[in-house]
């Protein structure tokens, strides 16, 4: 108070001797991007009530609904399902969400995890109009999913996708959403950071940050610059107490903008392009023996036999450096920049090898399905009975998303109640040997279980990257 009081009593004193009550500032303005920095009260107390009455009609509300099954028995009748008293009850669950019209024709782009497991997915826009959506695509992995509603013969409000990739930090954004289900509502913030990776929010993400105030609700809606261009989907936040923190992710733009037109290439299917290289990011001490100096990167274990980094002529040792223009520093930047790219485009890839800074081309292509799944159910008495088998192929791995797992025989269903789900079996687990045998294919699988003639049995899996003994007595 006092500190305020003397700099009052400074500007007056000054105004009383001939000087200016404020000396002239130049101002902070950045003529390539368009930017200033406030230079008056008067600017301050601008509103932006015209950019949301512009843009807010195309932010809509997302409920779903899923028939879901329960034992009026609760945990009790699960384990016994085969009891008389297992009968079943049905109730409906509602979720809610937010979600963005890019298209006149009705698109609609919103997360993955706000409409997963709906059997029924209802859009509402802000004047009242409801309808009910198709889902075009889903992708679990980046949690983002394209939904079609039906105009008929009415209009639809739409938002044009801006340019991500010249966002820039300290920029003003809006947040619109329908946090809470209490109605539609519009924060203000700025972008607090870019291309967040590792953030554990997604498998596959570089997140524009925002402290603009995001909530559960707010899935899915829009992140506006203030042209009024979405420049981001409004994903997820950080917060010890479920409700904004300051901290919210939203997807760039630009990945939305590249999924909706491989979706349009693909005629109604998106296929994510693939880079066919297992490796692990560079450390501090690995960069000084590599004589890397302070540069990160992606350093390559094994390349497979054909992929788009084979084709290009990558290596075993090679250090990834940059891919499509962009400087990279671990796994997460480069499954973000994969997952972004299209089938059939060129990225420039540099590479470091041998103490030289290497330029190649990648020409991106969509991961193999060799060989074929042959999806087989297991229906012989053993620890997985009930367990629904594939043979792994880049094409199956990129759809389970387990990057870097392209051969061997996974768990693609383990129905809750079987024997496999019960015995600890799960989805995404890759068998790898039982009773000391190795398993290759389903065919493999299917004879060692056959063969098997003793209670004991021993599983070696691959969990979430990790090796992992499982040993059951079992008797059917």
């Amino acid at each position: 108070m006092n500190f305020r009081f003397v700099l009052t009593a400074l500007f007056v004193g000054g105004s009383a001797v001939g000087l200016p009550l404020t000396a002239p500032a130049q101002s902070i303005y950045d003529a390539e991007n368009g930017r200033a920095v406030p230079e008056s009260a008067a600017q301050i107390q601008l509103s932006f009530a015209p950019l949301v009455k512009e843009t807010a009609p195309a932010v809509v509300y997302i409920f779903t609904r899923a028939e879901i099954t329960r034992s009026p028995l609760g945990v009790l009748g699960d384990e016994f399902f085969n009891s008389p008293f297992g009968s079943q009850s049905e109730k409906v669950q509602t979720a809610l969400g937010s979600g963005v019209i890019l298209t006149a024709e009705g698109l609609v782009v919103t997360n993955d995890h706000v409409i997963r497991d709906g059997t029924e997915i209802e859009v509402e826009l802000t004047d009242g109009r409801e309808f009910n959506a198709e889902v075009l695509f889903t992708d679990r992995a980046a949690d983002l999913a394209l939904l079609q509603i039906d105009p008929g013969e009415g209009t639809l409000p739409s938002l044009q996708l801006g340019n991500s990739d010249n966002v820039e930090i300290g920029d003003l954004v809006l947040a619109i959403g329908n946090p809470f289900g209490v109605g539609q509502t519009t924060t203000m913030g700025i972008v607090s950071a870019l291309a967040r990776t590792g953030t554990g929010v997604t498998e596959v993400g570089s997140f524009i940050q925002t402290d603009a105030a995001i909530n559960p609700g707010n899935s899915g809606g829009a992140l506006i610059d203030m042209k009024g261009q979405v420049i981001g989907i409004n994903t997820a936040i950080f917060s010890s107490s479920g409700a904004s923190a300051g901290i919210g992710f939203a997807i760039p733009a630009n990945f939305v903008a590249n999924t909706v037109r491989a979706l349009e290439e693909g005629g109604g299917t998106v296929v994510r392009p693939w880079l066919g290289v297992t490796g692990e990011n560079v450390t501090e001490r690995m960069a000084k023996v590599l004589k890397l100096g302070n540069r990160g990167g992606f350093l390559v274990d094994e390349v497979y036999e054909p992929s788009p980094s084979f084709d290009a002529g990558l290596q075993t040792g090679d250090v990834i450096l940059g891919l499509g223009g962009t400087d990279v520093s671990d796994r997460d930047e480069i499954r973000y920049l994969v997952a972004g790219s299209r089938v059939g485009e060129q990225l420039p890839l540099q590479i470091f090898r041998d103490g030289d800074v290497i330029d190649l081309t990648l020409l991106m292509a969509a991961p193999p399905e060799v060989p074929p799944r042959n999806p087989t159910q297991l229906v012989e008495p053993s620890p997985l009975e009930g367990a629904t088998v594939i043979n792994l192929s880049p094409a199956a791995s990129q759809e389970l998303d387990m990057p870097g797992s392209w051969t061997g025989v996974v768990i693609s269903e383990a129905p809750r109640g079987s024997t496999a789900s019960r015995q600890g079996f799960a989805v995404g687990d890759v068998i790898r040997s039982i009773n000391r045998e190795t398993i290759d294919t389903v065919e493999d699988l299917e004879e060692v279980l056959a063969a098997a003639n003793s209670p004991r049995w021993s599983f070696l899996i691959e969990r979430g990257g990790r090796a992992i003994t499982i040993r059951i007595v079992y008797r059917s």
